[in-house]
């Protein structure tokens, strides 16, 4: 079995940070202060080594998934380090020791399912890695928002199952009340929170992680009505105990995550000057510290910082060419130590300053005349970014100094026409689908080909355990090896209760477990490789 180190050097590289230290870190605290923490990480053989982390103010700490002071983490507590940029830690993830479940008496209805004979259209009740974990109090999650960590859609799930039969991995749960949309879904704290038009208004949906049971539902503006499907776009953005939906039409709200309560709210679009795009606003909102990052694409503003706590402006940023926004979500970069966000809007891939919103940099390589959809990805100083119609993907190299980064151009390619399915980085190899549908492995800094595949058709993907999880558009979810050695599907399925709109949402994996939005439907799949 690879030890807990082995798998956290794998991961460290996985998500593309400066040296294979970086990345996650998975161990038991040895001791904290205000500034630094130490832990302790188990090898093959069972002996502890020491890994010492300096945490600057801007980290995120939570004990049990609540933000809490590093000094408060007491010694023998479980902990996940999260780095990037030479060892700079992100977040500090601690929990509290699970208790052993406590056996409960079965409802009738999960008796009655348990004797019944199962089938991949038939939810479980329970297994080890889904009712039991809830009910053990493990409800923290790392998918929060958008493409999770990071916005690189790697999941950090490991102990999945290798392959799926013919019928799928086994349904855990089926929730119905989404309402209609392209959302994908956040989880934490024991919800699933999606958005949804449900009946005449624009809505944020969630369910509860356990069973799939409604939670609430919080109205944010009326029913969006837009081209190519009706329905918010956006992934909710869970930060703690409030969370951030942008809909359709520009209406950004901040709500309390446990209740759905309203916090805050106002409309980007009429506050910053800008114009609704063709087919609606599809950007899932950036938390960064205390500051909220859209792109209204606007005449008073192209991106802009708000307060996450008020929604009050902190700076605005007017890129040259006033370009509007498009259909991609913000990331966070920091080149030679600047940090910065890095977004897709109409004409450009740009970089501006986190500290203040100075554009630093631009470049057009990537973009079209239509719409620019999928989410930018940093990597080890490089940026790639691509779009569809006929345009393709671009590198570029950046470059800072003096708290300003430039950008040069590495290459631009045909290879990787990537739609709205995104793409992942894995082991410095880039995956994605290429229209019309090929799905493609390039070697992400000198964008030579390794392999192509058409079998399953264009679709979103995600990385999960050594795998990639595809999911085309007209329905089939395949399970692909994450290798540039060449294709290798692991199974596939066709989902049930399909609506008949395209498969658009992208899939997620978070708590061992797969979750796909189909308009009203979302479905839970259950693929933690222990499961009964």
């Amino acid at each position: 079995m690879r030890s807990l180190l082995n798998l956290a050097v794998a991961l460290g590289m996985l998500i593309g940070c400066g040296d294979a230290s970086a990345g996650i870190v998975k161990g038991t605290i040895k001791s904290a202060s205000a500034r630094e923490i130490e832990i302790t990480v188990s090898d093959e053989a069972g002996k502890g080594q020491t890994q010492r982390f300096g945490v600057g103010s801007a980290a995120r700490v939570t004990l049990d998934g609540r933000r809490t002071r590093l000094q408060e983490l007491r010694p023998g507590l479980p902990v996940t380090v999260f780095t990037v940029d030479d060892d700079r830690v992100l977040r500090v993830a601690a929990e509290t020791k699970t208790p052993e479940p406590v056996a409960a008496k079965p409802s009738p209805a999960a008796t009655e399912t348990r004797s019944s004979a199962r089938s991949s259209t038939e939810p479980r009740t329970a297994s080890r890695s889904g009712a039991s974990r809830a009910a053990a109090g493990i409800v923290n999650s790392s998918w929060s928002q958008f493409r999770g960590p990071n916005r690189e859609n790697l999941s950090p799930e490991t102990g999945l199952l290798d392959t799926w039969p013919s019928e799928g991995p086994p349904l855990a749960w089926i929730a119905r009340g989404m309402g209609e949309g392209y959302a994908t879904v956040a989880i934490d704290r024991g919800l699933v929170i999606s958005m949804g038009n449900v009946g005449a208004d624009e809505s944020v949906v969630a369910v509860r992680l356990e069973d799939g049971r409604p939670a609430w539902t919080t109205r944010i503006a009326g029913a969006s009505r837009l081209s190519a499907g009706n329905g918010p776009r956006c992934t909710p953005t869970i930060d703690g105990e409030r969370l951030y939906a942008l809909g359709g039409n520009g209406d950004l709200a901040c709500l309390e995550t446990a209740t759905g309560r309203m916090v805050w709210q106002k409309n980007i679009l009429q506050k910053f000057g800008g114009r609704n795009i063709s087919w609606g606003i599809c950007e899932s909102p950036l938390i960064d510290g205390e500051k909220l990052i859209c792109t209204p694409g606007g005449s008073r503003g192209t991106v802009v910082a708000l307060d996450k706590s008020d929604g009050r402006t902190i700076w605005t940023c007017q890129l040259p060419g006033n370009p509007a926004a498009s259909y991609a979500s913000p990331i966070i970069a920091a080149p030679g130590g600047v940090r910065q966000y890095v977004l897709f809007t109409s004409k450009v891939v740009a970089g501006v300053r986190a500290e203040d919103g100075h554009g630093m940099w631009m470049d057009d390589a990537s973009a079209n005349g239509t719409a620019n959809c999928s989410t930018p990805l940093f990597y080890r100083d490089h940026v790639f970014s691509a779009s569809g119609y006929g345009t393709g993907g671009a590198l570029v190299k950046l470059t800072s100094s003096r708290g300003n980064t430039t950008a040069a151009r590495v290459y631009a390619t045909k290879e990787m026409k990537n739609h709205h399915g995104g793409m992942v980085i894995i082991d410095g190899f880039l995956y994605g689908s290429n229209d019309p549908g090929v799905l493609t492995c390039i070697e992400l800094l000198s964008g030579d080909v390794k392999w192509r595949d058409r079998s399953v058709g264009k679709g979103s993907v995600t990385f999960a355990d050594g795998d990639i999880y595809l999911r085309s558009e007209s329905g089939p979810v395949a399970l692909v090896e994450a290798s540039p050695r060449g294709y290798r599907e692991k199974g596939r399925f066709n989902q049930p209760q399909r609506s008949g709109a395209n498969a658009w949402p992208h899939p997620v994996v978070a708590e061992g477990r797969l979750f796909l939005r189909d308009q009203d439907v979302l479905l839970c799949y259950d693929v933690k490789a222990n499961s009964e």
